[in-house]
């Protein structure tokens, strides 16, 4: 269905419930197609599982280990600066 900006904005609470029953409104500017009003697909409406990756994924016994000193060092900042050319 296609309505120019006018009529749109008279009907618009007319034209979302069209458009949320599946319906798709073009809106028009001197018979120019412009928008389109379309129903939304929410995240919300499906259904969430859990449990889809168990067996799927490994998580290392000491992954929660201190870091080594030079790799902390490292995340802290200290050592060696990296070349200005390298920073990418």
């Amino acid at each position: 269905m296609q309505v120019n900006i006018y009529e749109a904005k008279t009907r618009l609470s007319e034209l979302v419930d069209q458009a949320s029953r599946g319906e798709t409104v073009i809106i028009a500017k001197a018979g120019t197609p412009l928008a389109k009003l379309v129903p939304l697909t929410s995240a919300a409406k499906r259904k969430l599982v859990f449990g889809l990756m168990k067996g799927k994924i490994r998580i290392a016994d000491d992954f929660d280990a201190p870091l080594p000193d030079d790799m902390l060092a490292a995340f802290e900042g200290a050592g060696k600066p990296v070349p200005r050319a390298s920073r990418r």
